[in-house]
Parts: C-alpha cells; structure tokens; sequence
C-alpha cells in the first residue's frame, strides 16, 4: 500500500497538525536528565504514548514537548540528548543535495552514526546551523517536523536560511528512521500531503 493510499484510508482525526516553538537558549530539562539516567524508563514511556491515537490529547502533548526539546537539544548540539527516544536501530537519512554533492554519506546508523553526520555538517557550517521549529504534524506511525534553517559558512563566513523538514518513523513509539528534506513541499509530498 502506498502511503497516499494510506493516507486516503485514515480519516482526518488521525492527522494531527500542530505549532511547534524551542526557546533559543536552553540547557537539559529534568525529564531529559532522567530519560538519559534511565533509558529503559524512557523507552517504556515512548512505547506507551506511540500506541496512543494521533488524535490522543496526551500524545499530542508528549509529541510536541519531545521535538521541541530534541530540536533545543541540536541547536546547542547536546546530542545525548537530540535522541532520546531514538530506536538502537536508528537510521539518519540526510537531504538528497548533500548526498549528490558527496558531502555525506547517504546513511548514518546509531548514535555513533549521528555524530559523524553532524561532525560533517559542522565542518561545512562551523557549527552556526540552527533550526527554528514551525509545526509538527502526527501521522501515527510517522511524524513529520517543517523548521526553518539558518546556517552561516565555515570558510566563507556566508549567512543562509532555507527550509528544513524531517520526516521521521516510528517503531515501538521510538524514531528509528528520520529523512530529512530542504523543501517543507517535498517532505509533505513524501507522505502524501500537499503544502
């Protein structure tokens, strides 16, 4: 089944669209500081709030908190932190120019994984690439997160802004795959929506 085939078959209660904000200057929360102490704690919560119905106001709330906190935790790259909640099987699948121009890697596994990407974005940008969260839309087994990007050159000391959209899966109430795009229209299109 396609995913716009799917997506005909849910009913509008099962999208769920809602903003999204992280406060530019953060530290750890006291829930991340105990989902870090306490992974399997975490896991098990993740687990519960990813059987609830998108339309589910308790998922909504945890949905929201955890992207907001996990896009805080990227933008002052405490990477512990960016994946709580991410499955041990976890793939990072990086936007298609920077594969087709040889930048990175089209895949990266695990934390470890994670790390090497970021370590080769941050070459690129100098570690001045932040994301500035707009909405977060639940689709149940996949969740979708449009921001805008800022970044300004490592070398070239040139600012630039452009879109930011992930579309991240779930299994077991967890991410273990996350897709990024630099367009919101063609992370919408991949799961079927329209801008």
């Amino acid at each position: 089944m396609t995913a716009s085939e799917i997506l005909g078959a849910m009913s509008s209660d099962q999208i769920v669209r809602k903003p999204l904000r992280a406060h530019e200057r953060s530290s750890r929360t006291l829930d991340q500081r105990l989902s870090l102490r306490f992974p399997r704690l975490a896991a098990a919560n993740a687990r519960v709030i990813g059987k609830l119905p998108p339309g589910s106001r308790l998922r909504q709330a945890a949905l929201r908190r955890a992207a907001q906190l996990s896009l805080q935790a990227y933008n002052r790259r405490d990477l512990d932190a960016v994946v709580i909640g991410w499955h041990p099987e976890f793939q990072y699948l990086p936007g298609r120019a920077w594969v087709d121009a040889a930048l990175v890697e089209p895949c990266y596994r695990g934390l470890a994984g994670y790390r090497k990407y970021i370590a080769s974005v941050d070459e690129v940008w100098g570690g001045e690439n932040y994301l500035k969260p707009l909405e977060l839309i639940d689709l149940g087994e996949r969740i979708v997160i449009l921001a805008d990007g800022s970044m300004r050159g490592q070398a070239s000391g040139v600012p630039l802004a452009e879109a930011f959209a992930s579309v991240a899966t779930l299994k077991d109430g967890r991410l273990v795959r996350q897709q990024e795009y630099y367009d919101h229209a063609e992370a919408l299109e991949a799961v079927g929506l329209s801008a």
